[in-house]
Order: structure tokens, then C-alpha cells, then sequence
């Protein structure tokens, strides 16, 4: 390696730390201290030195924000813990429903809120090591998502190198909301529309948009932002979500400056009811707020359950409206037969959205409400996303409007419709309707599912039309028809064959992702874990009963009825025979159930073990089933103390919580 002055040396450290410094304050504070020019002046001496001695360059210099490569496609990466999602509430009295569970959970403890703004962007996660960015990723499906890194490196209100973090805080993971401006939306627009490119929706749909760029140069040319809102440190033992902001601040991050920290659910309405005022003062969207128990220790006590915690809500303002005219009504046919009737209409704007489409839910529902195709309509948007019909207009009703009748069969297929006793939905009784066919195998192929790469929606769509495909087991027969495959346009050898092989490597999926793929309604990814964690196996989920599918946590009576109804049914017990004999995974497998031997155990960690890392120790917990907490508490099942333990083992002591040793807790894991 060549030798390079020192002083060399210094001068690109202290470009470095001057620009960081000015990216700072012009992205996080808004508070710049020098002018542009004299800010690119900086940027060109730092790009030409890291030319001459490329050797100096490091990941985290501030000339490495477009560094990237374009890449072919994002790598998934697992969440080491659930990115989960938020349940809604849309009135007073749902918040105070929420406010009196939390009570209820906490069993007399006092707790506190934090409000803070609901941002309509899209939500990642920042991984830092040494105080270094390493990872940026989106959410996906909570579970695991995509590996954005270089995108992320190119917003640059996000720190590439933490500001002065204590040594405590140099191993981080932050979680936040990507998003827009709505000047930098409608300019975007604009230049698209003057290219003659397509618009965007919305500044969420900007975002999400700008994100899936597989070339970081794009995304740099995008007015992307970030607002850090969650905080997460193995090492540390946080106590205060609020306290937590302070830290992000300190650490270099963008927080919103519109939180509270509330004394009881009365100032979270108050904030809720300001903000549902002034929201179109703010630069951004937002669509309602969040509110979050304060103290971390009480969140763990709440925890989750399936995919949203306890500890947290979305309060959401009162939808936007907007009238429009009716042209006319579709019927959509779901995987599981469901009709749906959609409303067409003509396109009007509402809340940032031009809205062509909104369901009407049933024919109940537009009984309900006298909804005829040619009448003016009122549209909402449900929490600000999904668009529904509200109500007509009847004063600008035409004569010519006349009452919407249901028809009598399948829309698609034609075959019979029933409406079961009890239920809004009319479904089709067909179930080789290519409606359904198509939604079925598409859901069955689908990323979360079986995953099986090539098998997407037009794909599906032609191997349907053409007789390949009748129902998803007929997708492991697939390789008998090869040479017909290899013979349809847009097809060829080396496709079809890749194919093939993406559909014999998803045998491999466990028996969860199989649960899902079957499509039973009602259950999500989360419900099929909870489900494969509690039978083990389909043949002692088949034999259960309504009563013992419904007592295991988590599950309800509803989803209990719809699984049990499901696995009665001939056409359904055939086609899993077919994937049995397809080799799918049907089981939990016993080297999979070994390392579920910690299943429901939660552990702490104090002081300094000798055999593994803090992140290792976790990991071990994980496979085997078990959870990692930061902090004790009477569900604590075990705290295991190393050399000089802090605070956690007092409190272990104090409360009861079984201790172990590092030794002990090698023998638990063999």
C-alpha cells in the first residue's frame, strides 16, 4: 500500500466531519450556516482527494450517498424482530376502548402516552454497527422484507455515521416513515408530466414508488425525506419511548417536533383533535396520529398479538369526502369465491388521490343506502386509503335511475351464487370459477406463501386461460407439460425451465407457509404460524374441533368456524392430497419442533457473557422458539446474569424471576 501524507489523511476527515455537520443542519435542523456554493465547494475537494486516493474511501463518506450500483433485485432480509403493524381506531369512544384495555392489562400500574403524528409514508429499518449505517430495509410483510441499503444511503436526513454517540448507542436499530413533501410531490408531477412519464397517485405512492428503484442515482434525483420514530438498543435497557426521541435527536436522526407526552387518554384526544384542524398547515401528509404507552417496560408487559402490539394505536382522522357521479357497478370475484360489487366512477380527486373506483361492500349495502348507477355519490376515504360510497345525493338523482339488482349467477363463470344464512356475501358455488382459480394459485404463489418466482398474476392468468391450470395442486403437474410449455409465446426453454425449478424448490417452504397458501379465509401469515406452533401437523388440524382451534391464543371464534369448515370440505381434503403426494411439507419437522424447545420463553441478559455475544445469545433464544427482552418483568420466565450484571438481576431478585447462570443457560439450549 502506498504511503499518503497525514495530512492528506486529516484533511479528508475533516471534510468529512464539516460536511456531515452541514448535512445536519440543512436536513434535520433547517438551519444552514453556509450558502450552497460554499457547501459544493466542500463536496468537490472531498470527491476529488477520494479520487486521487481511493483507498481512503469509507461507507459511510459522505461522497458514498450514490455510490451504488444498480442492482437486478432487492435480497430479503428477516426482521430480527417483527416490524409490526397497527391497529385503527376511528372514534373517541375506540380510543377510550384501547386506553380502558391497556388500564385492564396493567392491573392498577399509572402509565402515560406518547402522541405523535401518523406520517403517510412507508416504513424502514436502520441498522447500525460501530456507528456505521449497514442495513436499510423496508418492512415487507412484517416478518422479513427488502434490503434497500443503497436507496436509504441517498436520503440525506438519514446519518450514514451516528453524531457523537455515547458507546452504549454505537449498535442500534431505528425505525421510521420514508416520505414526501407535497411541494417536492407536486413538482415531481409536474416534471414527470412535462417528460410525458406517468404521474403518481398520492406522495405515498411517490415514495414507495422512488424505493423499488433498482438504481440508487434515481433515487438520489427523488425528494425523499425521513422521520425517525422508534428506537431499539440490545445493550441498553431503555425505559422511555419518549425519552427514546430525545436520544434519536441527539444521535443525529429527524424526529417530528409536533409529540406529546400525555398524562391520560383526555390530552390524546386533545392532540388528536388539533392536529384532525391543522394537518394542512404541515409540509407532509399525514392521515391521523399514533399514540404509544410510554414506559418500554410496560409495552412488554401489553405485548402483541399476531401482527399489532397492545401498546400502540393508529387514531385516525375522520375521513375526506368528496361527490362524484356513478357510472356504473362491476362484480369482482374473490379466491374464495366472494362477490364483491366496485363502484366505477367518474374520476374525481380526494385527499391528494384521483379516485376512479370504491367498494360497495355488499348488496345489503346498497339496499342500504338506494345506490343506482347515474347517481351523484359521496366518496370517503377510509383512513385516508381504502375509497367507499357514503351516501347519494338525492336531489340530483336522474329519473332514469333505477334500483341495482344482484344477479343470479357467477359473473365470470356464470355458474350458481349463494348467500349463506347468516352472512352479506354472496359467493360462487363454482370452484373451478377462473376467477377464483387465478386468485387462488396467484395467492398460493405469492412471496409470503409458497413463493414461487415466475408465477405472477399474467403468467397465472395464461396458463388458466389455456387449461394448464385448474386449481393450485395442478402447479406441481406443471413439469409433465413442458414440451407444450416451452411452445407458447412469450415462453421458451430456459423460462419455463426456471420455472420449474422455482415451483420444485417451493416444496421445500415450511408446513406455516403452506398453511397460508391454502387460502383459507380468515388466516393471514401470523394466524398460520400461531396455528402450525399449536397442531404440528394438517392431519391433527383436520381432526380439531371448532373449540380446540379456538383455544389456542390468539385465535377467535370466527377464524376458529372458517378453518374447521374449511378442512370439511371433499374439494379441499382432495387438493391436499395431491399436494401431499406433491411433497409439500404437511408437518413441523422434528428438527424444526427441536428447536422450539423454548417456545413461550422469554429471557433477559445482564452483565458480560463469556461464551457468546449479547446478539448471539439472542439469536440461540430465537431458534429455539423463545423471545429476548430488554427489560424484567414479572413475565420474565428467566434472567440469565454474566460477569458484573447491572440493574436487570437486582430487579430479577426483587420480583422473583428465576436466575441462571451462563452455564445453566448452555444446558437449556443443548
Amino acid at each position: 500500500m502506498r504511503q499518503i501524507d497525514p495530512k492528506i489523511i486529516e484533511r479528508i476527515e475533516q471534510l468529512r466531519k464539516e460536511i456531515r455537520e452541514h448535512d445536519y443542519r440543512y436536513y434535520v435542523l433547517a438551519e444552514p450556516i453556509i450558502s450552497d456554493f460554499e457547501y459544493d465547494m466542500l463536496m468537490r475537494e472531498l470527491i476529488e482527494l477520494e479520487k486521487q486516493y481511493p483507498e481512503l474511501v469509507t461507507p459511510d463518506s459522505p461522497t458514498q450517498r450514490v455510490g451504488g450500483q444498480p442492482t437486478k433485485e432487492f435480497p430479503t432480509v428477516t426482521h430480527p424482530s417483527p416490524m409490526l403493524s397497527l391497529n385503527n381506531a376511528f372514534t373517541i369512544e375506540e380510543i377510550k376502548d384501547f386506553d380502558r384495555r391497556v388500564a385492564e392489562l396493567l392491573e392498577g400500574e399509572k402509565y402515560k402516552y406518547v402522541a405523535e403524528l401518523k406520517f403517510d409514508g412507508v416504513a424502514v429499518r436502520l441498522k447500525y454497527e460501530n456507528g456505521i449505517l449497514v442495513l436499510g430495509a423496508t418492512r415487507g410483510d412484517g416478518v422479513q422484507g427488502d434490503d434497500i441499503t443503497n436507496n436509504i444511503k441517498t436520503i440525506r436526513s438519514i446519518p450514514l455515521r451516528l453524531i457523537n454517540p455515547d458507546e452504549k448507542f454505537l449498535n442500534i436499530e431505528v425505525r421510521g416513515e420514508v416520505y414526501m413533501n407535497k411541494t417536492d410531490f407536486e413538482k415531481l408531477n409536474e416534471e414527470r408530466e412535462r417528460l410525458g412519464e406517468r404521474i403518481f397517485a398520492n406522495p405515498r405512492n411517490a415514495t414507495a414508488g422512488t424505493l423499488k428503484l433498482q438504481d440508487p442515482k434515481l433515487v438520489a434525483q427523488r425528494p425523499l425525506r425521513f422521520f425517525a420514530y422508534y428506537l431499539l438498543a440490545e445493550d441498553v435497557e431503555l425505559e422511555s419511548h419518549y425519552e427514546n426521541l430525545q436520544i434519536l435527536k441527539r444521535l443525529g436522526f429527524p424526529v417530528c417536533e409536533h409529540i406529546k407526552l400525555c398524562e391520560n387518554i383526555d390530552e390524546v384526544i386533545d392532540f388528536w383533535r388539533y392536529w384532525e384542524d391543522h394537518r394542512d398547515e404541515l409540509p407532509y401528509e399525514i392521515d391521523g396520529i399514533v399514540v404509544k404507552v410510554d414506559s418500554i417496560r410496560q409495552q412488554e408487559i401489553l405485548g402483541a398479538i399476531a401482527k399489532s402490539p397492545r401498546w400502540a394505536i393508529a387514531f385516525k382522522f375522520t375521513p375526506r369526502q368528496a361527490q362524484t357521479k356513478l357510472l356504473g357497478i362491476t362484480l369482482q370475484v374473490g379466491r374464495v369465491g366472494t362477490i364483491t360489487p366496485v363502484a366505477e366512477l367518474q374520476p374525481v380527486p380526494l385527499g391528494g388521490v384521483i379516485i376512479t373506483r370504491a367498494t360497495l361492500h355488499n348488496e345489503d349495502y346498497i339496499k342500504e343506502k338506494d345506490i343506482r348507477v347515474g347517481d351523484t355519490v359521496i366518496v370517503e376515504r377510509s383512513g385516508e386509503v381504502i375509497p367507499k360510497i357514503v351516501g347519494v345525493v338525492l336531489e340530483k338523482r336522474p329519473p332514469e335511475a333505477v334500483p341495482f339488482e344482484f344477479p343470479k349467477t357467477c359473473p365470470v363463470c356464470g355458474g350458481p351464487i349463494e348467500r349463506p344464512a347468516g352472512e352479506a356475501n354472496y359467493y360462487c358455488e363454482n370452484p373451478e370459477c377462473p376467477a377464483q382459480v387465478r386468485a387462488r394459485i396467484e395467492h398460493f404463489a405469492s412471496r409470503g406463501a409458497m413463493d414461487i418466482e415466475g408465477l405472477g398474476e399474467a403468467i397465472v392468468d395464461k396458463l388458466v386461460t389455456l387449461g394448464f391450470l385448474k386449481n393450485y395442486a395442478d402447479i406441481y403437474e406443471l413439469h409433465k407439460h413442458k414440451p407444450k410449455l416451452v411452445k407458447i409465446e412469450g415462453f421458451g426453454e430456459k423460462s419455463v425451465q426456471n420455472l420449474l425449478n422455482s415451483i420444485e424448490n417451493s416444496k421445500k417452504q415450511p408446513f406455516h407457509r403452506v398453511l397460508y397458501a391454502l387460502g383459507i379465509r380468515y388466516v393471514g401469515s401470523e394466524t398460520a404460524k400461531l396455528l402450525a406452533d399449536a397442531f404440528g401437523s394438517i392431519d391433527k388440524l383436520m381432526k380439531a374441533t371448532p373449540s380446540q382451534i379456538e383455544s389456542v391464543y390468539g385465535i377467535g371464534p370466527r377464524i376458529a368456524e372458517s378453518v374447521y369448515k374449511f378442512f370439511h370440505d371433499q374439494r379441499n381434503l382432495e387438493l391436499i392430497e395431491k399436494l401431499r403426494t406433491a411433497g409439500l411439507n404437511f408437518e413441523i419437522k422434528p428438527e424444526e419442533k427441536a428447536k422450539k424447545k423454548l417456545a413461550g420463553k422469554t429471557f433477559v441478559f445482564t452483565g458480560t457473557l463469556k461464551n457468546f455475544t449479547r446478539e448471539e445469545a439472542k439469536e440461540k433464544v430465537e431458534e429455539l422458539g423463545g423471545k429476548v427482552s430488554n427489560s424484567v418483568s414479572k413475565k420474565t420466565d428467566y434472567v440469565v446474569v454474566g460477569e458484573n450484571p447491572g440493574s436487570k438481576y437486582d430487579k430479577a431478585r426483587q420480583l422473583g424471576v428465576k436466575i441462571i447462570t451462563e452455564e445453566e443457560f448452555l444446558e437449556l439450549i443443548k
